[in-house]
């Protein structure tokens, strides 16, 4: 039951939500500190801006008030919880605290407190800290015996710079001495030129004058030129490393200067027995003169080996860096491991990853510009080693070059081309510099920042080396140039990869030979074909469509020799590659890839062609079933219209006719081997088992890859060749399966499908060339094969026994299979007879004009059976053949030397090589179109479950386009009545 209290509690709620302003909810205004103004401060309890008192400003972390100039503070509990009172008259100095006035002698700072000269410090107290009425300015002693002035902050004497003492004798810098960068410099003395402090961003076309450089820039070169100042020498590097490098003969700026520095103290020596090394100056030429690059990177091989499997030291890149703060002081010495240069973050094992040997390395990732300043307020500056072992155990580091992109010589950019004897090269680089950028105060945010955009370490094997030699590293950088203008909402894309490349002019000589060679024996062998094609068409004129008919063969004859150079190229590199132990090999760099794609692409376009050409013949091939079963006796039959019953031959079945027809129509698609299964094994293989990571770029050959580890990009190269030697593995395993076992012992469709037409008394007749074709005797051994059941079986087992005589065309054989080569008579009189048989409309010229078309085609059929039994039987002695064997060399060939021209001729095939016209025939240019295909669609889209299920449905597709027109071909072909065919 409710209380009249919480009633109240209730009603009390719903009057403060009425009291809301509905459409705010749990909003609030954004303020910051600097949007608050002097006479404000900011709330940090609040976040918002509050006033201040009287006589208060904002303090100069705007989160409090402070007392203004000529006020004390006589009570502060922060925020604005500050009370003031004005100073008397005769003392209107504040101490520093700001807690007690003090008389000023010298006068007062903007801020109402008191200031001393230079080279005097301000006393507020007394050694026993009581407060003194009046502020002394006590000078610092700078006599010969103490040499001292004050510290930057004024509180208390310090020991002056040695410059002062070197040039003066004092702490005073006067005239006609020179003060720079806190340094006193003689005017008797010989100075470098002025420098100018200026700073080129070529990116965005800005030249500012840095903040740092006019600090630093003079002193730091005066000193290195004239006290071999070690500190100061690093910081002019510095300079002119955050100016790229860049070098012009009419320019004193950073780089200007150090490079006069280096040429007038040649006496000092060289370091290490280094050229470009000079005593007392940090390395950041390889010469200053473009052309030296190619000594520095190819004269010379890198004094160790590395293998893919061994220690830590023979499998990865130790590479180590000397490390130094803009102002030029040595850091440490630390290894690249941990992801030194890599500003995209990562796992530990994935940012190390990076030097393993022979592993390809990319990684790219977008950064805003706010986290780049609070990560890199300072730049660091580094010298780049790759650490080895001596013969004698000591350890020793070998300079790695640096290849600045942004470096211009004389206003142009030399690193940016190919030519490697343009290139200027260098030693000493940075990730980011938030500092040059930076115009009047150093304290502010830079104008403009320059980020490492991109890195790349490149390693180039030794040509014909057989023990992982290599060439001396190359890093390469290009830098971004970013106008800082809101850092929350600007990024910048970075980059940092390793690459591995040898030279491959030799791989790409010798496929250019290989191509030349096959391809001119592609060119012989379609002239071999187009001139047994024309025997097989009983043509002897060469005209357009001989031609067309030579490319047809020439495109799928250089389809063939495409597919060859590049799977061989795969599987090469493949095995090579990834089974080495002793690095010999390197794969391909992705640019240099692109000719294997190209050849990739030409290979499927003209399998393709070859395959359509293909489809295209078996689907207008001429065929007719030779049916030589004969009337059993005679029936009674009424004659139409004239009412009388006549006797006339028992009917034929047209049932046997039918059967293998069907028969026919579905081994139109059957193949040697099985196509899903086939698909379904690859991509088991490649993405369960695990055989696509051995695609990737990258030592290790491992089928598996945790998923810690960093996973390498991939090869085409790599995954053309591993795809199509599984597809080829499997493929072959499956054609031993189905020959071996299969066909054996379950069954062989072409096999089977001959002796179901000797079982039927149907014979076969093909022509897939106007002259040319094949034939299968199916006249049975027993005379009928329309019989019952009982009969059937008396007749196998009779056969079984060898009771009758054999199925062969000719007596005491068993040659059931021919290639036929007709006569131009022979085929001529076909024509004649196949028109009227395909005729739909119009008279006839062999039957009465005035049958229908039924009866018609019905007497063309059984016109045709007659005319073909009859010249199976040598009825028709102008139109004769004769039965041989094929040459040896005919058969290698596949085309006829003899030219029927009085007689066709059958040639003995025990080969079924009346599969040509089917799918089974032609399992090459089937299975190197499905390689191909699958190939392409993952070149494409890197996916191989993708690439599988397009290739099967492709398949599906000119399956069902096969079966499909085959069957209407069939249909045209052979009167057999599309209704009976399932």
């Amino acid at each position: 039951m409710a209380t009249p209290g919480r009633w109240a509690a209730a009603a009390l709620l719903l009057a403060v939500a009425a009291v809301l302003p509905p459409a705010r909810g749990f909003s609030l205004p954004l303020q910051r500190p600097a949007d608050c103004g002097e006479a404000r401060y900011f709330d940090i309890s609040r976040l918002a801006c509050g006033p201040c008192g009287a006589h208060q400003r904002q303090s100069a972390g705007g989160s409090s008030c402070v007392c203004q100039p000529g006020y004390k503070m006589v009570s502060s509990n922060g925020g604005s919880s500050v009370i003031c009172e004005k100073c008397p008259e005769n003392m209107s100095g504040v101490t520093q605290d700001g807690w007690n006035c003090i008389i000023c002698p010298q006068g007062l700072t903007s801020e109402g407190k008191c200031k001393c000269l230079n080279n005097e410090i301000l006393v507020e107290r007394s050694i026993d800290g009581i407060l003194l009425n009046e502020a002394l300015c006590i000078r610092c002693n700078g006599s010969e015996q103490s040499f001292s002035a004050s510290d930057a902050s004024g509180n208390r004497c310090v020991r002056c710079e040695q410059t002062f003492i070197n040039v003066s004798k004092s702490c005073d810098c006067s005239s006609p001495n020179i003060l720079t960068g806190g340094l006193c410099f003689s005017a008797s003395e010989s100075l470098p030129p002025k420098g100018v402090a200026t700073v080129r961003f070529g990116q965005l076309g800005i030249t500012l004058t840095s903040a740092w450089f006019l600090k630093n820039l003079q002193s730091s070169a005066s000193a290195c030129w004239l006290y071999s100042n070690l500190t100061a020498c690093q910081a002019l590097g510095n300079m002119c490393v955050m100016n790229m490098n860049s070098l012009s003969s009419s320019s004193t700026d950073a780089c200007g200067l150090f490079q006069y520095i280096y040429v007038n103290t040649a006496r000092l020596g060289i370091v290490h027995s280094i050229a470009f090394w000079r005593h007392n100056l940090p390395w950041l030429y390889y010469g200053d003169q473009p052309g030296l690059a190619s000594q520095v990177l190819e004269a010379n091989h890198f004094p160790t080996i590395f293998s893919f499997k061994g220690t830590d030291k023979d499998v990865k890149l130790q590479f180590i860096a000397a490390s130094f703060d803009a102002a030029g002081n040595f850091l440490k010495w630390q290894s690249l491991e941990g992801g030194i240069l890599q500003l995209c973050p990562d796992t530990q094992t994935k940012l190390n990853a990076a030097y393993a040997f022979g592993t390809t390395y990319q990684q790219s990732c977008k950064i805003s510009v706010s986290k780049i300043l609070l990560d890199f307020a300072s730049p660091i500056f580094y010298d780049l080693f790759l650490e080895y072992n001596g013969d004698n155990g000591q350890q020793y580091l070998w300079a790695v070059p640096v290849l600045n992109l942004n470096l211009q010589y004389s206003e142009m950019f030399v690193n940016q081309g190919s030519n490697m004897n343009n290139w200027l090269l260098t030693r000493r680089f940075f990730l980011v510099d938030a500092l040059s950028g930076k115009e009047n105060d150093l304290g502010k945010l830079p104008r403009v920042i320059r980020i490492a955009s991109k890195i790349t370490i490149s390693i180039r094997l030794v040509s014909h080396t057989q023990r992982g030699t290599i060439y001396p590293p190359l890093i390469t950088i290009a830098y971004t140039d970013v106008l800082v203008q809101n850092p929350e909402t600007q990024s910048v894309m970075v980059s940092f990869s390793v690459s591995y490349e040898m030279n491959q002019s030799e791989a790409q000589i010798q496929t250019d030979i290989t191509l030349g060679v096959l391809g001119g024996l592609a060119v012989l062998w379609s002239l071999l074909k187009t001139a047994g094609w024309k025997r097989r068409t009983g043509s002897s004129v060469i005209d357009l469509q001989t031609v067309l008919k030579f490319l047809l063969f020439y495109a799928g004859d250089l389809a063939n020799v495409f597919f060859i150079i590049t799977a061989g190229t795969g599987i090469y590199w493949l095995v090579f590659f990834k089974a080495q132990q002793f690095v010999s090999v390197l794969l391909p760099l992705p640019s240099q890839e692109e000719d294997f794609v190209t050849y990739v692409a030409c290979a499927f376009s003209l399998k393709a062609l070859q395959f359509l050409q293909l489809l295209v013949s078996q689907l207008t091939i001429d065929i007719f079933f030779i049916d030589w079963e004969r009337p059993k006796g005679k029936v009674l039959k009424a004659v139409e219209g004239e009412g009388v019953i006549k006797s006339a031959a028992a009917p034929v079945s047209i049932w046997r006719t039918y059967f293998i027809a069907n028969e026919w129509n579905e081994i139109q698609t059957v193949r040697k081997i099985n196509p899903l299964f086939q698909v379904l094994a690859v991509l088991f293989f490649l993405e369960v088992v695990g055989f696509s990571n051995l695609a990737l770029m990258d030592s290790s050959s491992s089928l598996t890859r945790s998923s810690e580890s960093y996973i390498a990009p991939w090869s085409r190269i790599l995954r053309f060749g591993v795809s199509a030697a599984l597809w080829l593995a499997i493929a072959f395993l499956q054609i031993i399966f189905f020959s071996v076992f299969y066909e054996r012992f379950v069954e062989d469709k072409p096999s089977q499908f001959v002796d179901l037409c000797c079982m039927s008394n149907i014979s076969v007749f093909l022509l897939s060339h106007s002259c040319f074709g094949y034939y299968i005797h199916g006249r049975s051994v027993h005379g009928h094969a329309d019989t019952n059941m009982e009969e059937m079986n008396v007749n196998l087992k009779r056969e079984a026994e060898n009771l009758c005589s054999q199925r062969g065309l000719l007596p005491n054989t068993d040659g059931q299979t021919f290639q036929i080569s007709i006569s131009r008579k022979m085929r001529l009189h076909y024509d004649r007879i196949h028109e009227t048989l395909t005729r739909k409309r119009g008279p006839a010229r062999l039957l009465d004009s005035s049958a229908n078309t039924f009866e018609q085609s019905t007497r063309a059929y059984n016109t045709m059976n007659k005319f073909l039994s009859s010249f199976i039987d040598h009825v028709h002695k102008e139109m004769d053949y004769i039965v041989k064997d094929k040459l040896l060399l005919e058969r290698i060939l596949g085309m006829e030397f003899m030219e029927p021209i009085d007689k066709s001729i059958f040639y003995n095939d025990e080969g079924h090589s009346f599969s040509d016209v089917l799918y089974y025939g032609n399992e090459t240019t089937l299975l190197i179109f499905d390689i191909l295909f699958f190939s392409v669609v993952d070149l494409a889209s890197q996916s191989f479950v993708l690439a599988a299920i397009l290739t099967y449905l492709q398949q599906e597709i000119f399956r069902f386009v096969r079966n499909t027109l085959g069957q209407k071909n069939l249909v045209t072909k052979t009167l057999v009545d599309e209704r009976f065919l399932i």
